[in-house]
């Protein structure tokens, strides 16, 4: 029998170049398999862990050696208040998307009940959240994945988001006709050549290759937003890190205003804002 703080203290090594985090992979894992939270695997460290999960535990640890997300073997992750579903079928949600989250309560709290697009809603996060934080706004989601509806309208139901309805199709396809006060998207924005891929090559390629710039969804969103905006109406999206000078200047091609980006945490850029110009009074 191998008491718990073995296991933590051997399993880096396994984890060595395939993780930014080996400690608190190993940790989360093995808190999975025994049912615990990380501070009492912590307080428990001299007890001893049966073959079985032991077994289970050094199966999770080798799929996360050959590159597989941590959230995709628990199945679950934390995004904004919710704990989300996960899977192959979608992107791992990540913190720097809460990002739009924020900034969307901020710029539409003057709004009472605030109609909402979500486009490429994979997991659901930011439509389930913003549903969750808003309980009088109506939002829209929609996604070209099939898979990726089935799971985030599982999680729109977990977390009592009634709110929130989702649509199978590509982009604003699914809007028809319809006008919202605000967009929201988190689109794919890495090119196809971009050194980061082999990381995340366990993804779903759709929810993070756009195109040989990295700018194509982008780009369409952007240019057709003020079709489906009311005036005045607000759009945001998360884009790379190295792209912002990009997106300001697809927003002024596409007439918007008030364009301004936002940084994340790390003081990055990462999520840019702007506005379909609003109705300007006719004097005569």
């Amino acid at each position: 029998m191998t008491r718990i703080a073995e296991l933590l203290a051997d399993a880096p090594d396994r984890l060595a170049g395939a993780s930014d985090s080996p400690s608190l992979d190993a940790e989360i894992l093995l808190a999975q398999v025994l049912g615990l939270s990380r501070a009492a695997l912590r307080a428990r460290g001299d007890e001893t862990v049966d073959d079985n999960a032991l077994r289970r535990f050094r199966s999770m640890l080798d799929r996360r050696a050959a590159g597989e997300p941590v959230a995709y073997l628990i199945g679950r992750r934390g995004f904004w208040s919710l704990d989300l579903e996960v899977g192959p079928a979608v992107l791992v949600p990540r913190p720097e998307t809460e990002l739009l989250v924020e900034v969307a309560l901020e710029l539409l709290s003057g709004i009472v009940a605030p109609c909402i697009l979500d486009l490429g809603t994979g997991s659901g996060a930011i439509a389930i959240a913003l549903g969750v934080e808003l309980p009088s706004a109506s939002i829209l989601a929609v996604d070209a994945s099939g898979p990726a509806l089935e799971v985030a309208r599982r999680n729109a139901a977990a977390a009592g988001a009634a709110n929130v309805e989702f649509r199978h199709g590509n982009w604003y396809e699914p809007a028809g006709n319809q006008c919202f006060d605000a967009v929201v998207a988190n689109p794919p924005y890495l090119a196809d050549s971009d050194p980061h891929l082999p990381v995340l090559a366990r993804e779903p390629a759709a929810a993070l290759v756009a195109g040989p710039t990295g700018l194509e969804a982008l780009a369409e969103i952007i240019t057709l937003a003020p079709r489906y905006l009311h005036p005045g109406g607000l759009l945001m999206v998360e884009h790379g890190c190295e792209q912002g000078a990009a997106v300001r200047g697809l927003c002024a091609q596409a007439r918007l205003v008030g364009v301004a980006t936002r940084t994340d945490l790390a003081g990055l850029e990462r999520a840019t804002l702007a506005r379909r110009p609003a109705k300007t009074g006719v004097s005569g």
